[in-house]
């Protein structure tokens, strides 16, 4: 429990279908260089498993979250990629330390206020399909669970659209009207990206050449880390035409930027791949992919290279493919898994 309206109202709907519920929060480590008295969440929480009328439990993981979740994000930084924290997250903290820790105290379930939606056969098996509210579906940051640690999931909000779960929280009058929605870098808590960079990663802030396709100098970055690959905002370039974020080379520390056309590529190299179930791509078959939590799903065929990588054909050259984001595989509404994207390709050649 976040304090926030969907894991509370996930709680109170677990309640009223019989379930014998009690609330987990978790204390993370946040970045605060100026110790203010800004509201904390897990007096959110607390308010709410009052109302609700559960008891709530409260784990200090600040030591492991910054070791396993800001520590990979920093190191990722360094290696030139733009990480989504929240994947590591979920993985290694919520359905990883958290859920060891619930099955220790016999609990059957551990359940979550994401929108997605679980469905187990006869055999056993647990799948992933995208949540009912498509503006608000998070199966591609579940994508990385294993079935282990999804057989002991619970996702109540998965056939529910965010304003029926406003609506669901009034009428249980939680406590929610200063609530916020979560962040993709929760643990900034607010604070300027740049200064947490500064303080961590000053090296990737390091000023240097920026160059087009040909080596031609048109400027000067604030730092790699500050970008990421299609990005247009913050370049200070005057040009005929926008220009924008082609790759980085760390060794040079050098960002090279061009036209919109000069992104889009055929395929891409995923590694790390996760698949949810025995049902792996089968390479004749047209799925959908998305490569980044906010991207919308395109055409794209599969193949396999070997159990640790994948490879990704678009049905159209699709622009924006950035190392370290997520590529997630679709078969309908079905979420078959994911890999960490490592490269962008020309071809989908033998790798």
């Amino acid at each position: 429990m976040s304090g926030g309206v969907d894991s509370s109202v996930a709680a109170g709907l677990l309640i009223k279908e019989g379930y014998e519920v009690y609330g987990i929060s978790m204390r993370l480590w946040r970045y605060c260089p100026q110790r203010t008295n800004a509201e904390d969440p897990l007096e959110r929480a607390q308010a709410v498993a009052n109302q609700l009328g559960i008891r709530l439990e409260i784990i200090d993981y600040e030591d492991v979250f910054y070791e396993q979740v800001v520590g990979s994000y920093l190191n990722d930084l360094k290696q030139g990629l733009t990480p989504n924290p929240c994947l590591v997250c979920n993985r290694s903290i919520k359905w990883g330390e958290l859920l060891e820790h619930v099955q220790g105290e016999g609990a059957d379930y551990l359940a979550s206020g994401h929108y997605a939606r679980l469905e187990r056969d006869t055999e056993g098996q647990v799948r992933l399909y995208k949540g009912l509210d498509t503006q608000k579906d998070q199966s591609y940051v579940l994508s990385v669970l294993s079935q282990a640690q999804l057989k002991y999931a619970m996702l109540p909000l998965g056939m529910l659209h965010k304003a029926d779960v406003k609506q669901i929280a009034e009428e249980m009058a939680l406590p929610m009207q200063n609530s916020l929605e979560s962040q993709d870098l929760c643990f900034l808590n607010g604070e300027n990206q740049r200064d947490f960079l500064r303080q961590f990663v000053p090296e990737m802030l390091q000023p240097g050449l920026i160059l087009d396709q040909n080596g031609k100098e048109l400027g000067e970055h604030e730092g790699l880390a500050s970008y990421t690959i299609g990005q247009r905002k913050g370049l200070r370039i005057a040009a005929p035409r926008p220009l924008y974020v082609l790759r980085k080379d760390l060794e040079l520390n050098q960002l090279v930027v061009g036209y919109a056309d000069e992104l889009k590529m055929q395929a891409l190299l995923a590694v790390k791949a996760n698949w949810i179930t025995e049902q792996i791509p089968q390479s004749e078959k047209q799925y959908q992919v998305k490569i980044r939590y906010r991207a919308k799903p395109v055409g794209a065929k599969i193949r396999l290279v070997n159990n640790d990588r994948f490879v990704v054909q678009f049905e159209k050259g699709l622009r924006d493919i950035t190392p370290g984001q997520r590529a997630v595989v679709y078969d309908g509404d079905l979420c078959l898994g994911s890999g960490e994207i490592k490269s962008s390709l020309s071809l989908a050649d033998d790798l």
